[in-house]
Order: C-alpha cells, then sequence, then structure tokens
C-alpha cells in the first residue's frame, strides 16, 4: 500500500492547477517524464498500487480525462458523505471529471504490479474554441458531462496518441500535442457538452450500475435487446431504470444499445473480411436492409459506402 501524498484534507484549495495534482495523490505512483507542455494540454503519468485509505481529490481547474493505460482495478468514489461508488476498470476506460467539489477516492489493484492511468487536462479556453466551432456561435461555453469507468474507442485513440507522444520521444512535440488536445476537445464537446446545462447529473443512475448495465449490453449485442433485464439487474423498476439510464448518457438504454451495435459494425467493416450480411448478424440483425437502414440513419451512408470510403 502507498503512502498518500503530503498535504492535509483542511489544506485542500476549492480548486487547484492541473500541475498540483500529484500532490495529492500517492507520493511514489507519479512518473515525470521531463518536459513542460502549453497551458492548454497537459499531461500526467501515474502508477497505483492498492490503497485502502480512501484519498481526498482537490477539484482541478480544468476539466480532467484519466485513461486506463494498462492494469485493471476497482476504482470507488464518492462526494461528501454519499454512499461509496464502485467502478470496475480495465486498460481503454476512462474517466471525464469536472465536478467542482472535491471528492474522495479508493481503488483496489487486480494485480501486485497495479495499474498505469494517464491524466490529461484541456483547459476551458480549448473546450470552448471547439464549442463555438461546432455550433458556429460566439458565446459558446463548453460545459461537459461526468463519465466514469467508460470507454470511446476514439477518446482512446486520441489519448493513446497523446502518450506515445510524452513517452516515446525524448522531447515530445508541443505542437503536436496541442493539435491532438484539438481533436479531444472536439471529440467531447460532440459527444459529452451539455451547453449551458451543469454538468454533473443529479440522481443520475449511480457509476457502478451504469457500467453493469453498458457492460451487459456490450457482452449480449447479438442477442436481443431486453429492458426488463436491464432494470432487474439493477434492481429498478423499468420506468425507473431507464429515466436515470438516459440522465447518465443522454440516451435512452435501446438508443444506446443501437448505437454500440453500430460503432461494432463501423469497426467490423473497416478492420474484418466479413461480409455485410454476417456484420449484421454479428452485431444482432436477422434482416441486412434492417441494418444497413439503421447503420445509414447513425453514419449517414450506407455500410458498402463506409467500407470503401474506409
Amino acid at each position: 500500500m502507498e503512502t498518500p501524498g503530503h498535504p492535509a484534507r483542511s489544506d485542500h484549495p476549492e480548486r487547484i492547477p492541473a500541475h498540483k495534482m500529484p500532490d495529492y495523490l500517492p507520493a511514489t505512483a507519479h512518473r515525470p517524464f521531463g518536459h513542460s507542455l502549453s497551458s492548454q494540454v497537459q499531461v500526467q503519468l501515474f502508477r497505483h498500487r492498492t490503497t485502502r485509505q480512501s484519498l481526498m481529490i482537490p477539484a482541478v481547474a480544468e476539466p480532467l480525462l484519466v485513461l486506463i493505460v494498462s492494469g485493471a482495478a476497482v476504482i470507488e468514489e464518492r462526494i461528501g458523505s454519499e454512499e461509496w461508488t464502485a467502478t470496475p476498470v480495465a486498460a481503454g476506460d476512462f474517466f471525464l471529471t469536472t465536478s467542482p467539489l472535491p471528492y474522495e477516492m479508493r481503488w483496489q489493484a487486480e494485480s501486485d504490479e497495479g495499474f498505469e492511468v494517464m491524466h490529461v487536462y484541456l483547459s476551458q479556453h480549448l473546450l470552448d474554441l471547439a464549442a463555438r466551432d461546432i455550433v458556429s456561435g460566439p458565446d459558446s461555453v463548453q460545459q461537459l458531462r461526468e463519465v466514469s469507468g467508460e470507454r470511446d474507442p476514439e477518446v482512446t485513440r486520441l489519448m493513446s496518441a497523446l502518450y506515445h507522444e510524452v513517452t516515446s520521444s525524448l522531447q515530445a512535440s508541443s505542437l503536436y500535442l496541442q493539435g491532438v488536445g484539438q481533436a479531444l476537445a472536439v471529440h467531447l464537446a460532440r459527444r459529452y457538452g451539455e451547453g449551458g446545462e451543469p454538468s454533473r447529473h443529479v440522481n443520475a443512475l449511480p457509476a457502478y450500475k451504469l457500467h453493469k448495465a453498458i457492460t451487459t449490453l456490450q457482452t449480449e449485442m447479438g442477442s436481443a435487446f431486453s429492458l426488463d433485464r436491464l432494470a432487474s439487474e439493477a434492481g429498478m423498476s423499468v420506468s425507473h431504470f431507464s429515466r436515470l439510464f438516459k440522465k447518465a448518457t443522454g440516451q435512452s438504454p435501446s438508443q444506446y444499445f443501437i448505437h454500440l451495435r453500430m460503432e461494432a459494425a463501423r469497426e467490423l467493416l473497416l478492420e474484418s473480411d466479413l461480409s455485410i450480411l454476417n456484420i449484421a448478424l454479428e452485431v444482432g440483425y436477422g434482416s441486412p436492409s434492417y441494418f444497413a437502414h439503421l447503420f445509414r440513419r447513425h453514419t449517414g451512408i450506407t455500410p458498402r459506402e463506409y467500407r470503401h470510403r474506409g
């Protein structure tokens, strides 16, 4: 078990700058990589082992992205006296934190080697530029929703590019990092933006229940959608589960399920030699024409066009 960083709980300011975060995490976890980045994109690397003592993490001035780079763990979080929410995570899962409130964390690593994480901080200025670019309005201010232990292939791809740059280059390029940061800001604004809405969902589905529901949807993508089963596993009525799931994700459970199927189909179209018929069957559609209809509605083009463009 590692020893927490030095600041006491009473020392936590309301918000801290990104470069101060290592002071509040286990002292031996931080991996400095010897270069200074621009104020628009900041990167930190950590390797954590199990910590049974909870750590009080202050709010950060910049929106914080955390990618699980390697290893696996169960991460628990809570704000104030709320119940702990547990989220099992593995390489490729990510968190997005924008709350102005400090929160407590503790984690159980799956192995003695621990797990590696990367923190990426994007400036609010960068996110606001992305928001204005998307909606073509001069007064756009980007707020992002909270994410705990979700998977997003584009977030993983862009954050992995940042990781590769800072770990494989003697002197990482600030220009490269800022370019990837801009692409990441645009993606976050499109997928996780909430306009002027508050960033924290009140009474949304608890993170551990959301993670379990999404895992069920992912592992049973080829089977028929069952809202009753999802609600039952969450210990809720169908209507209550549906309402909280939509608050947490911005989509109804059935819409989210279709989204997962379409994302899987896109990957298969680009990375496999399967026929379109077999891809339709692989993601749960017995009718190729219905699959093509949904795919076109989701992407704007047919599966065949998507494969050729790729």
